[in-house]
């Protein structure tokens, strides 16, 4: 079942959101679909009129130099800085030398982890943008990935890309690539079980 932003259905604490912690009924209930049957043509059209399309919002990316100079302007590096210079000032040099050094590193550090992230975010919106198959009013239909609503029943098959966040309903030798969120490198089991709200991304 395809899952909705934090403002459907209306909750009334964090772990009501956390759909990973309800059963296949309990989510199916929330999301008042028939995960038999799917939503109906008007009850989507709703949803999507109400919600909009299932797309992430593009935001312009910042320019190099912006990224590198915000790197300097963190706390713990104007501190580093500070203490740079007036090492330096008192003839400290080969101090000042090294302080500068690590405040340098950690920029390029910085920059680097921003840029990737920035990259994986704009990998991640173009791979939304993908023919998916739903169930429907009782029937299969094909439609791109953005008019996905949330209580959609979407159905996967080997190789396809993950369209939205889901909840499993069923699953047989379920594994994903889950590199692009958490960096684990290895395919990861999925399965249909109830988990405990806290569980961590990596683990759900």
């Amino acid at each position: 079942m395809a899952l909705p932003d934090n403002s459907f259905p209306p909750a009334d604490d964090a772990p009501e959101l956390a759909w990973h912690a309800h059963s296949v009924d309990s989510a199916a209930r929330r999301l008042r679909v028939d995960h038999a049957s799917g939503l109906d043509d008007d009850e989507a059209a709703a949803r999507l009129s109400r919600h909009g399309p299932n797309q992430l919002t593009e935001r312009p990316g910042k320019p190099a130099w912006r990224r590198f100079a915000a790197q300097l302007g963190q706390p713990l590096v104007v501190v580093l800085i500070g203490a740079g210079m007036v090492t330096g000032a008192l003839g400290e040099v080969v101090d000042s030398s090294v302080i500068f050094g690590v405040v340098i590193v950690n920029a390029l550090i910085g920059y680097w982890q921003e840029a990737k992230a920035e990259g994986a975010l704009a990998a991640l919106a173009r791979s939304v943008a993908t023919p998916v198959t739903v169930r429907r009013g009782g029937h299969r239909k094909q439609l791109d990935a953005t008019q996905l609503v949330p209580g959609d029943i979407v159905m996967l098959t080997a190789g396809d890309r993950i369209p939205a966040d889901l909840r499993l309903i069923r699953q047989h030798e379920l594994h994903t690539d889950d590199s692009m969120l958490t960096g684990e490198s290895q395919p990861v089991s999925k399965h249909t079980s109830a988990l405990d709200a806290d569980t961590l991304l990596a683990d759900r």
